[in-house]
Parts: structure tokens; sequence; C-alpha cells
């Protein structure tokens, strides 16, 4: 595992009073440096910007659960990238055309809310900690809107994320209308920050690389975890709880999406999340979790036998998967592109597939016919980041014609996988209800790619070995 900037934090806020607290002159480099990095992110945004501009960007609120109880706070990812803010309900102006273009809206010190919810930064600790040239109460921002808008000619916000702000910003425009644009200048085009921030976001610098490599070292060890302690009688939801404990006790928030823990035919559903079954002996278990460490996902699928030995028909559906994933991998470098690696992932599926007997035709007039989807349902891999689904285009066009090259910086899944339902009579009887999925997180470099994930075995006589070795000798 990397040296990072903490290693037992789940938030910046937290790590910089873990950092004052303990006050060593190495732990408050460290988080200089995240600082720096951010400001760094933050200049480029501004660098990017159309002359005389201004954006409004808003950090996420919290989220009700159920009555009166929220889900974890989770910040906002474009907001955090330029920020590192790490409360709800703030918004920051970023204002090209002033000598102080940051500044920050946040809520109040309040010790009663406080001492019922949690420290919060202020107004002060806002300035003193976040790099903001001004920094002001939430409550005043409505106040302020038309003198932050008033004399530009663009403004970049996102609407449809903050319904509120939204409101308050579409008022601001009518005000003007109803003035006849008399008395004040507003901004004449709205652009959507999406497009700028999502394709700095796509390139991962050396500080970005090294959150997300730690992020993919505590999941691939809790993969490792759960392949050792698996067993027939467990219930699947044991093998979600010590990945996920695991997860947080080496450092991570949490994990970054929702486990998937699917033995048996659970497998066959993409997305099973219930994860609330018994795992049988004999069963392959699909197991596709990642952690996420300082707001940066991992993402890692294995498929391994409950009780240690696959099957002979398990193995022969598993060395198809295995091999197309490490072709698919080995795809995966600059200069080739998103659609050329999906339809090479389709060619050699469709191969495989002919291969057990699940299809039957001309390889070519089967990918036509689009014959995969039965068994081949999704793509083969996604952007990695902030979000597990991370911010960046696909595509250059809208006709989803002209697909986006790799570049160095990227970060992506290899994730093929095939799915045969246990009640399709039309493929061979032994491998209806095997679902296998093997996904790695890639790294797009010069010379190549690094694969962030590669602790995790997934060459199926390694995996078990391992197994073999976890499990006391009779």
């Amino acid at each position: 595992m990397l040296v990072m900037v903490s290693d037992y934090t789940d938030s910046v806020c937290r790590t910089r009073r873990c950092f004052e607290a303990c006050g060593s002159a190495d732990n408050l480099a460290a988080i200089a440096i995240l600082f720096s990095h951010m400001r760094s992110q933050l200049k480029r945004f501004i660098s990017q910007m159309e002359p005389n501009s201004i954006a409004i960007i808003p950090a996420a609120h919290e989220q009700t659960r159920s009555y009166d109880t929220e889900f974890k706070f989770r910040q906002d990812s474009d907001f955090w990238y330029l920020t590192g803010f790490p409360e709800p309900d703030a918004i920051a102006v970023i204002d090209n055309s002033s000598k102080k273009p940051f500044t920050l809206y946040v809520r109040p010190r309040d010790p009663l809310m406080e001492t019922w919810f949690g420290r919060r930064y202020g107004i002060e600790g806002t300035l003193k900690h976040f790099g903001c040239d001004q920094a002001f109460s939430i409550e005043k921002f409505a106040g302020d809107i038309a003198k932050h808008l008033n004399g530009h000619d663009h403004i970049y916000y996102r609407f449809s994320v903050d319904r509120a702000l939204d409101g308050q910003i579409l008022d601001y425009f009518t005000e003007q209308r109803v003035r006849r644009l008399k008395s004040a200048y507003p901004p004449h085009t709205i652009f959507d920050p999406t497009p700028i921030i999502g394709e700095m976001r796509l390139h991962k610098d050396a500080k970005e690389v090294e959150l997300m490599q730690t992020a993919a070292t505590i999941s691939a060890q809790a993969h490792v975890l759960a392949m050792k302690k698996t067993k027939p009688g467990m219930n699947e939801s044991q093998v979600e709880s010590l990945i996920e404990a695991y997860m947080r006790d080496k450092g991570a928030s949490g994990v970054a999406y929702n486990s998937i823990i699917g033995g048996g035919d659970n497998a066959t559903i993409l997305h099973y999340v219930e994860n609330n079954m018994p795992l049988k002996d004999g069963d392959l278990l699909l197991v596709d979790a990642g952690a996420e460490y300082q707001n940066y996902a991992a993402d890692i699928t294995r498929t391994f036998p409950v009780n240690g030995k696959y099957s002979a028909a398990q193995r022969e559906v598993y060395d198809v998967v295995l091999d197309v994933q490490e072709k698919c991998i080995e795809y995966t470098v600059t200069g080739n592109t998103v659609k050329g690696r999906q339809d090479h992932s389709i060619e050699l599926l469709t191969e495989g597939m002919k291969k057990l007997g699940l299809l039957k035709g001309k390889t070519s007039d089967l990918i036509k016919k689009k014959a995969y989807l039965k068994y081949y349902m999704h793509g083969v891999g996604h952007y990695l980041g902030l979000d597990v689904h991370d911010a960046g285009r696909y595509f250059k066009d809208q006709q989803a014609r002209n697909s986006k090259p790799f570049a160095p910086g990227m970060v992506l899944t290899v994730e093929p996988g095939l799915y045969i339902p246990p009640d399709d009579r039309s493929a061979p009887a032994k491998y209806r209800g095997i679902g296998i999925r093997i996904e790695d997180d890639v790294l797009v470099t010069k010379e190549g790619n690094r694969n962030l994930t590669s602790a995790v075995p997934k060459n199926a006589d390694e995996i078990e070995a391992l197994m073999a070795k976890a499990r006391p000798k009779r």
C-alpha cells in the first residue's frame, strides 16, 4: 500500500482535524500538498472559461434516508474536484474577471447545530483552510446573486442538479427581463461546465493516480480476504460484511457503490444487491465490490468457487471470460478507442460462446444479429475516478460514431462477462445458472497500461491455490 495523506480518514474535513491534532510536520506538509493539488485544478478550470465569465458550482445536500434520518453525506464530485470543501449546502462562485476569483458560501458556525450534528468550518475556518479569496454565510447568497452576475458575458451553471438554486438563478434573469435590461447587464450566454470539468476529471494526474491506487489496493486485499474466508454454509451478507469492514479498517470511507455478492444463479443478475442468500457447496460466487478512498473509487469483480474448486463446466466458462478480459486489457492502450474495445470484446466473446455451444453460426452474422446480447448484455468497461461511473464523454459526436481514443491518465475498468440464465433451455445443461464477470481497473500510460488491481488473483489455478492454502488441513 502506498503512503497517502492519511491512513485513517474518510474525508478531508476529518483528515485536517486529525493532522492539526497530532501536529506533525509531515502530516501538515501532506495536507498542504493535497490542497495545493485542488487549487491547481481550480486554476485549470478558470483558464478554460470564456473571458468575463462567472461559474456557480453547488455542493451536495444531505439526502433523506427515511423519515428524519439521512444517508451518510457524500460531496458532489465536481464541487469536490474544484474546491476540496467537504460540507453540504455550500456554493462556489468562480469569477475569472475578478482579482478575487474564488468565493465560497458556507454554513456559518452554530453551536447548537454543531452539538447535534457535528463541527462546521464556518466562514473563518473556510478562509483559513480552503484557499478561497472570500467566504460568506450561505444565507447571504440569494441577496448576492445580482452582484455576482451583473456585468458578466457568460455564466457556467448546471441546471437540474440543485432545483432550489435553479429557481434563484432563473428568478434573477426574470427580474432583469422585467426591467428590460435597463439597469443591469446580465450574462447573455449560459454554459454547462460539465464538458470542461468532465474532460479534466477524465485525465488523472499523478496525485489522483496515487489516491486511486490506494483505493484499488484496499479493494484488492478485501477481495483476497473474501476468497480466503468464503465457505459453504455462509450467507452472501457475511461476505459483504467482511469485505466492507476490511475496507473501512484500512482507511476507506466505505464502498464506492453497493456491493454485488451473488452466489449461484444470483450471479446472472447484473446488479444483484440483495446479498442475503446462503452459499452452497458447488456454487460460484461473484463479488463486485470496490472501496472509496478520499472520494476516489475502485471497482473489482472476481468470480470464484464457494468450496474452493471450480467444476469442469464452471472452469470452461471461466477460462473463456478470462481470456477475453486479458485481451481487452492489452487493447486498453493509447490510440485505441472505447468503441473499438467494445467491438473487440463482442467478437471475442461471441467466439467464446460458439466454443461453449451457446451460439451457433458464423461469427459476423451472429454479431450483426446481436445474438451475443443473450449472454453478454453490457459494456466491457467504463471510466473510473471520483465516481465509479466517472465523468467524461465516450464519443466526440452526438451520433456516437466518433469514439474517444484512450490517452495517458485515463482509468477504465475492463469487465467482460457471461451470464447464462438457469432456465435457458437452449444452453447446454451443464452451463445453466453460471454467471461470471472478471473486472480490473486499468490506467492508460504513455508506455501502455498499468493494472491497478492486479493484486487479486484471477487465474483459476491461482484462485484455487489461494483458497486451499487458507483452509485448515484435514
